[in-house]
């Protein structure tokens, strides 16, 4: 475990020592769950973004032809 030292003002530090206290746990190991949860958000975000952004781009409009109806847009019988 690292130590870190973080400044709060008096009614944040007053907060967080009384949603500590009503958790049960010490203001530290709320912050560091707060962090820990922030994180894991963050990288299933960053994991999901890689998934989408690898996906091939499907081109709307064909060599030569016109854009896609709205029924064809909107077709769904595929995914069925």
């Amino acid at each position: 475990m690292k130590n870190v030292t973080i400044t709060l003002d008096e009614e944040t530090a007053a907060w967080a020592r009384v949603h500590a206290a009503k958790q049960n746990m010490s203001v530290s190991r709320m912050i560091g769950e707060m962090l820990q949860k922030q994180m894991r958000q963050s990288q299933r975000y960053e994991a999901a973004m890689h998934r989408y952004l690898a996906k091939p781009v499907v081109a709307l409009k064909r060599k030569g032809k016109s854009y896609p109806t709205r029924a064809e847009v909107h077709e769904r019988s595929r995914l069925r």
